[in-house]
């Protein structure tokens, strides 16, 4: 306790006395502090997401169309576990349409067009595990594009990032 206003060796004032609480230091943000950080937190990834998604589905309508026109950058004769070239170019062309509905509805803010970029995006890279015949490398590397959006969408996908904007 500490005595306001007396010496230090006379007799306190009851009404004198002023108590002091020591308080450690907090290390957790404050309410407002945590909600403002936590609504930027990973906007920029599920921007990034969504501008991936938007991406792949604009790759994915090229792919289908040139493996519905029978195009010579494909492999023609290669072996399929189910249908041909043909039947995979019309399932890539759907997903790709799909997946640019998806990228908007995130681009968007919409909590459900989020969920369904996730679903898309995971039937896309199931698509393209099947399409590896045809033509390995870029099936690969949009596998991989896949997998980063995601991500994206999956861990940073909350409803206040989307709202972020």
């Amino acid at each position: 306790m500490v005595y306001a206003g007396k010496e230090a060796g006379s007799r306190p004032d009851p009404s004198d006395i002023v108590e002091v609480i020591m308080m450690p230091p907090s290390t957790t943000p404050t309410i407002g502090e945590a909600r403002r950080h936590a609504r930027g937190h990973g906007y920029g990834l599920v921007l990034f997401a969504s501008v991936m998604l938007l991406i792949i589905g604009c790759f994915n309508l090229i792919y289908g169309i040139a493996a519905v026109a029978n195009s010579h950058v494909l492999v023609s004769n290669a072996h399929y576990v189910f249908a041909n070239l043909r039947t995979w170019g019309w399932i890539t062309l759907i997903i790709g349409v799909l997946q640019l509905v998806a990228g908007a509805g995130v681009l968007a803010g919409n909590q459900v067009a989020r969920w369904f970029g996730v679903a898309v995006l995971a039937l896309n890279a199931i698509d393209m595990m099947f399409f590896i015949p045809a033509y390995p490398f870029w099936a690969l590397v949009i596998i991989a594009a896949d997998v980063v959006a995601l991500w994206g969408l999956c861990t940073y996908g909350s409803r206040a990032n989307l709202e972020a904007a």
